[in-house]
């Protein structure tokens, strides 16, 4: 078989169930092919099959394979330093909304994937810094969202918001999502916001329990910067806390004056796919999309 990928990076959710298994019959099947195979080694340590194999991270590869589910691969993500490299998505989570395969599905459907029977997808990233005066204190990707939002106490915070350097309002709310596309079926959806189509070049702004019947969920193109400035006041109990997450995943403290700089602005992750375009099957099948609930 003449392959279009053959040089493959693999990594693994650290607390996989049956890891071992999966990995050794993913490692088979791939090696099986004529593949040569680079591992994750920070998450493979425990798995035995993966001695010998080299690191991905110190090679040239030309796709990365990735078993876990949505957190994994937002996990993955963010660990890139090579966009250029597609990812393939096997599922053995729960949902494993991004996920491209099952399982199940890995020995009938790797083969065609691997031989170029596959699209690549392109999925926007969004890029986020944070600011305190002239200092930057962070700087991050995201996937799916930014979230910035009130801390443990349950108070309303004040975000400055303004889109292109020109103001949009102030927030009165719970917190602020900035999403891309395929986070918009992620928290944006959860707290009201719209299901945009991977595809489309966008950025949604979806407020968290807003003060206000007026402030809905905006969606703007993607190459505009959204900027979020944190307008939190003193009080007698000193509890207010507003901090930044990315993909839920990265947790960064902010402080009043702070301001978040975001945009969906030229970085995309590749994704290798089966040709068929698998996002509305994944509405219905996955998040029970247009079904009428049973009285």
């Amino acid at each position: 078989m003449s392959l279009s990928y053959k040089r493959i990076g693999l990594t693994v959710k650290s607390g996989l169930d049956s890891k071992s298994d999966h990995v050794s019959s993913a490692l088979s099947l791939l090696e099986g092919l004529g593949c040569e195979v680079f591992v994750d080694e920070k998450r493979t340590a425990d798995v035995s099959c993966t001695e010998g194999h080299p690191s991905f991270e110190q090679e040239d590869i030309d796709l990365l394979v990735v078993l876990g589910g949505d957190g994994t691969i937002l996990r993955t993500v963010r660990e890139m330093t090579d966009y250029s490299v597609p990812l393939l998505t096997i599922n053995k989570g729960t949902v494993g909304f991004l996920s491209e395969l099952h399982l199940k599905e890995m020995e009938a459907e790797l083969p065609k994937l691997l031989n170029g029977e596959g699209i690549i997808e392109e999925r926007s990233l969004l890029t986020v810094k944070g600011s305190r005066g002239s200092e930057t204190v962070f700087q991050g990707i995201a996937l799916n969202e930014a979230v910035i939002a009130q801390g443990t106490i349950a108070r309303l915070v004040d975000l400055q918001t303004s889109v292109n350097g020109e103001r949009l309002t102030t927030f009165h709310a719970d917190g602020l999502i900035i999403a891309t596309p395929t986070g918009s079926t992620a928290y944006s959806l959860a707290a009201g916001g719209p299901i945009v189509h991977p595809s489309q070049q966008a950025t949604i702004l979806t407020p968290i329990n807003p003060h206000s019947f007026t402030q809905k969920p905006i969606v703007i193109p993607s190459e505009q910067e959204v900027s979020v400035e944190v307008l939190t006041k003193e009080n007698k109990f000193k509890d207010t806390e507003v901090v930044c997450t990315l993909d839920g995943q990265v947790y960064i403290p902010l402080q009043s004056g702070d301001r978040i700089t975001a945009c969906c602005c030229g970085t995309s992750v590749k994704f290798l796919r089966r040709k068929q375009d698998t996002f509305y099957g994944t509405l219905r099948e996955k998040l029970k999309w247009g079904e009428r609930l049973e009285s």
